[in-house]
This record gives C-alpha cells, sequence and structure tokens, in this order.
C-alpha cells in the first residue's frame, strides 16, 4: 500500500475527492470502492502495485477500435470498484473479491512486461482503473516515458480534479455508460448519470480519445427513446465521430435470470445512432456481423475489417479512408 492522494479532512473523516461519490471514511474504514482506508487520519491506497489479472490482449478487446487498431496492449487490472453494479460481468475481483493471492508489479515493470510480449500500449482494465489512481498514474508515466501508449477502461465516475491530473498521461479512455436515465444507474450501479457525462465532456475537452460502450440490457435501458436521447447527447456533446460500442448482455452476477440482448434490438440501436449522425457505431458481444467494421462513414468503402475482436484488414492509410481521404478519427500514434 502507499499514500493516497487527493483528500481532504473533513471533520473527523476523510473526504476522499478521487470519484464522484466524495466518500467520508470514518477512521477504520474504507469508502464504496472497499480499497481506500481512513487509517488513523491519513488515506492509504491499500491496493498499490497489486495486480489481479495482466497479459497482452487485442486493442480492439478493450474496445477501442480507433485507438492504435491492429496492435497489443498490455493489460492490468486489480480488485475494487465504486459501482455496485448487479450485472457486472467481471464481479469475482470487483464485488465479492479477495485481495489473496494477488501478484506484486512495481511501475518500472510494467514497460518491460508491455515490450516482452509486444505491446504498443498499456491499459488499465478488468476491473475500476481510478480506484487504483496512484499506481495507474506512476505506471502512465513510465509507460509514456518509455514510448508508450495509456488507456483506462473505465465507468467514468471521477472527480474533475483526478481526471486533469492524470490527463497528460492518458492517451486513450473507453468508458461506460451504462445507461442514459439516472433512475437506472441509482438502481443498478449505486451511482450518479450526470458525473459519468461530465467525465466524457471533460476527457474531450483535454484532448484525450475517447469511444463509448452501452451494454444494452434487455427491459432497463433498451427503450428505444433512451437509446436515441444518448446518441444525440454523444453527437452534439461529444462530436459525430465519436466511435459508440452498443454491446450484447449475457445474464450474470445478480441479473443471471434476465434473458440475453437480441439482435434485433442492438440493430435498433446501431440504426437509431446512425439517424442521430454518429459516424462510427458498432455492435460488440456478438458472433462476426458487419457492424463490427469500420466503413468510410463519407463514400463507404471498408476502412478496416474485425472478426473476433481483432483486425484482419486495414485499408485506410494514415488514419484516412484508403480511397477518398476522409479522415477517420483514428489514433495511430502517440508520440
Amino acid at each position: 500500500m502507499t499514500d493516497a492522494v487527493l483528500w481532504k479532512m473533513n471533520g473527523d473523516k476523510i473526504e476522499c475527492q478521487l470519484c464522484a461519490h466524495r466518500c467520508l471514511i470514518p477512521s477504520g474504514k474504507t469508502g464504496i470502492c472497499g480499497v481506500r482506508k481512513n487509517s488513523s487520519g491519513k488515506l492509504l491506497a491499500t491496493t498499490y502495485g497489486k495486480v489481479s489479472s495482466m497479459g497482452p490482449d487485442p486493442i480492439e478487446k478493450k474496445p477501442l477500435y480507433h485507438f492504435l487498431p491492429g496492435s497489443n496492449v498490455f493489460s492490468l487490472g486489480s480488485v475494487g470498484c465504486n459501482f455496485r453494479c448487479d450485472f457486472c460481468q467481471n464481479w469475482t475481483i470487483s464485488q465479492e473479491y479477495t485481495t489473496r493471492g494477488l501478484r506484486d508489479v512495481e511501475p518500472e515493470q510494467i514497460p518491460i512486461l508491455a515490450n516482452r510480449y509486444r505491446c504498443s500500449s498499456v491499459s488499465w482494465t478488468y476491473n475500476e482503473p481510478t480506484i487504483w489512481f496512484e499506481y495507474t498514474l506512476d505506471g502512465a508515466k513510465m509507460a509514456k516515458t518509455s514510448g508508450l501508449g495509456t488507456s483506462y477502461v473505465t465507468n467514468g465516475y471521477m472527480t474533475e480534479e483526478a481526471l486533469r491530473e492524470i490527463s497528460p498521461y492518458l492517451d486513450a479512455m473507453n468508458i461506460d455508460v451504462k445507461a442514459f436515465t439516472d433512475e437506472f444507474y441509482r438502481k443498478r450501479s449505486k451511482a450518479k448519470l450526470q458525473p459519468v457525462l461530465d467525465t466524457c465532456e471533460l476527457a474531450k475537452k483535454l484532448g484525450i480519445h475517447i469511444e463509448l460502450t452501452y451494454l444494452i440490457i434487455p427491459d432497463q435501458n433498451d427503450n428505444p427513446a433512451e437509446l436515441r436521447k444518448f446518441a444525440a447527447w454523444v453527437s452534439n456533446s461529444l462530436g459525430p465521430d465519436t466511435p459508440v460500442h452498443f454491446s450484447r448482455f449475457h445474464p450474470d452476477y445478480n441479473l443471471h435470470t434476465v434473458r440475453g440482448t437480441p439482435m434485433e434490438t442492438l440493430k435498433i440501436a446501431h440504426h437509431t445512432a446512425r439517424e442521430e449522425g454518429l459516424r462510427f457505431v458498432y455492435l460488440g458481444n456478438v458472433a462476426h456481423c458487419d457492424e463490427e467494421n469500420t466503413y468510410c462513414p463519407k463514400c463507404g468503402t471498408l476502412a478496416l475489417e474485425r472478426t473476433g475482436l481483432r483486425l484482419v484488414r486495414n485499408l485506410s492509410r494514415e488514419g484516412k479512408c484508403g480511397k477518398c481521404g476522409e479522415d477517420l478519427n483514428i489514433v495511430i500514434d502517440t508520440e
């Protein structure tokens, strides 16, 4: 563990300023995340350097389709989360976890491991990286020094202070927008919607490449009007070039009795988003479908072909359409 950053005393409790919960933590207790602890008036990051999962992935698995496409990314995760999603698909490390058996990986080791697996970037993922902030910040600094790209796969529930501090060292984010109603967030994740939207908008302003994932859960967040409002917000607030991934739900954790998302619902979401002006819309967690490929929004030419979360053919040139030269909003170099 190590001393935490972004906190202050508030009476006899510590106010954590890392995520939007801004927990008031009594002595001897942790915040909602379960890993940031008030130890006699000092906030400790108890999982610093503690890794539950790590290894190389295709960058498309994050999913990041417009960030260093076709490359490998070295992924790391720990334990804990600041959400309580009853549909979590990584619940064994985010919700009902143990700290036994975690590996110690110092930030200095991260670029060495990434290079060993011929990875072009590093991603903090699997559980919520925001609550691992001190470690991800130190690791991102080491990665950038070594010429590697960096990314977060996150629920976006961080404070402005936290995002601004890490932004110089963070190239990309895939942010989960879990629904487009506050009611869903309060009921299913024990959180609020607005802080997530604020993070998306600030990340865009700070020059971080962002892609959004919306997991469509039948009868929970699949209302056509809600999907349209979400797509319109993306187009108007983040820009029509923002890649959006509509992902298929499969029964898990405490929603194991809910059916998987019908393909028809995913197709409706895709069509709606395109109607609202989004130029790069994808479907995920499904068998091979045409909606996982990137087409030029101007001339319709196939630019990036994918299958099984891997890039199999890249027909773009320097991030532009290989036929007409249209900008495809693709990051090809983080130097």
